[in-house]
């Protein structure tokens, strides 16, 4: 297939994030202990570091001659992606959470326009219980992952012992013996094998066969993805989540999607028992890439990266547990079916 000069072609899965059925976008949320008042500023930062960091967020998808998607590079407005909404005045911080609160929902529900970069950010000057101000960056999914999105919020940002040196983070490695890390690579490629074998059958069974019951997490009914929603934020002590890790012998993922679970299944309970013993599926987005520690978006975007700029997950099919398969409703014990699933 041939591309216009100039051009670079969309990857498969940035298309399929940014189509007419679907369209995914990631929202991050950065709090801040002084009031936001110096908007010129955050107008300099874009323009000067977070736009020259990668293309993407200077281009626009458009579709070729023969129908192929492809990246256009365009001159940005920062006007036409800085949003800084206005609230009532005088209210208080408890206040503010409520227009803070159905402001995020009215974001998560917009689909960006196609004329423009993918990507907007949002400033909230209104002190809310968390903070005194708040900066939402939306910035759509085709444009990359989780992975390359933190990359280049790093890379926008400077060391305070020394700005001019790159940011680093600590990287601990296990030491083990040679004997101990070969029966430890044994036992995973088996595991691995089996692993892939089930998940494989399963999604496609879950794909084209089996359906999930009707719970209040799934009406089935069509258009559903279209009503308003509504987001809710619980905050978790990191402490308490590497004890919850260290005592079950699990890892952090495990352990925050075993409350994910824990949390849904408590939901459906609450608003029909009969959902107790109802079979739900959740997809969960994992991530291909072999990370041993965040890469500079200038190391990604090297020709053969080992950690490239893009979106690199797949797909699984993950059955909710039971609370009917458990002994109790214990959270720990949620915990540990999700390690061993």
């Amino acid at each position: 297939m041939e591309f216009e000069e100039g051009l670079e072609p969309v990857t498969p899965t940035g298309q399929y994030f940014n189509s007419s059925v679907l369209s995914i976008s990631i929202i991050a949320v950065m709090e801040f202990e002084i009031p936001i008042n110096n908007l010129p500023s955050i107008m300099s930062l874009l323009k000067d570091v977070f736009l020259p960091i990668n293309p993407r967020f200077s281009s626009i998808m458009i579709t070729g001659k023969k129908g192929e998607k492809q990246w256009k590079r365009v001159e940005v407005k920062l006007e036409d992606h800085i949003n800084v909404p206005i609230f009532l005045i005088g209210l208080s911080p408890d206040s503010y959470d409520k227009y803070y609160d159905d402001y995020l929902e009215e974001i998560a529900m917009n689909q960006f326009p196609q004329n423009k970069p993918l990507w907007e950010i949002h400033v909230i000057k209104y002190p809310t219980s968390n903070a005194a101000g708040t900066i939402i960056f939306n910035l759509h999914h085709a444009l990359g992952d989780g992975y390359s999105l933190m990359g280049a919020l790093l890379s926008s940002l400077q060391r305070a012992d020394n700005p001019s040196q790159p940011l680093t983070f600590p990287f601990s490695q296990r030491s083990e013996s040679k004997s101990d890390r070969l029966s430890r690579g044994v036992s995973q490629l088996f595991s691995l094998i089996f692993n892939t074998i089930y998940d494989f059958g399963w999604s496609v069974l879950k794909s084209n066969l089996i359906e999930d019951d009707r719970t209040p997490i799934r009406s089935g009914e069509k258009g559903v993805e279209l009503r308003p929603i509504t987001i809710s934020t619980m905050t978790f002590s990191l402490d308490h989540i590497k004890f919850i890790k260290d005592k079950l012998g699990v890892t952090i993922n495990d352990v925050i999607t075993g409350i994910i679970f824990f949390g849904t299944r408590l939901y459906m309970q609450e608003i029909s028992q009969k959902s107790c013993k109802a079979d739900s599926t959740a997809i969960v987005f994992l991530s291909t890439r072999i990370v041993r520690g965040y890469k500079s978006v200038k190391e990604m975007i090297k020709p053969k990266s080992d950690t490239p700029w893009g979106n690199q997950f797949g797909l699984l099919h993950v059955s909710i547990p039971k609370f009917t398969n458990l002994k109790s409703s214990n959270p720990l014990e949620f915990v540990f079916v999700r390690d061993i699933y």
